[in-house]
């Protein structure tokens, strides 16, 4: 999804990390950015409106219940894995260190004047 106009972060990027922002599982300058852009971006910003309410009915209706640490723990690793996976970054961990790849596609629109 995008609306066409552009932005700092991609609507796409942005809507990839919209639960990991619901849950507060972003940096404090990853979670500025992406408030920035849903602060210009209405079709975003319905979205992120939109996963809010389901996560405070998931709430809701589970009455409270907490999962154990162990599955709390595998829901985050298989979220960030689909969060990396959607936004096409590859992330290798070697002897020598962390490698991280990012593949993006650029795309560019003209406005007519």
């Amino acid at each position: 999804m995008s609306c066409g106009e552009p932005h700092e972060t991609d609507c796409d990027e942005v809507l990839a990390e919209v639960w990991l922002l619901l849950d507060h599982e972003c940096s404090e300058e990853r979670d500025a950015q992406l408030r920035r852009h849903l602060q210009e971006c209405g079709p975003c910003l319905a979205r992120y409106g939109l996963e809010e309410k389901v996560k405070t009915l998931l709430a809701r209706t589970c009455g409270g219940d907490r999962a154990p640490d162990e599955l709390h723990q595998k829901l985050r690793d298989r979220i960030r894995a689909t969060v990396l996976e959607q936004a096409q970054v590859t992330v290798e961990r070697t002897a020598s260190g962390t490698v991280v790849e990012v593949n993006q596609t650029r795309v560019e629109t003209r406005r007519r004047r």
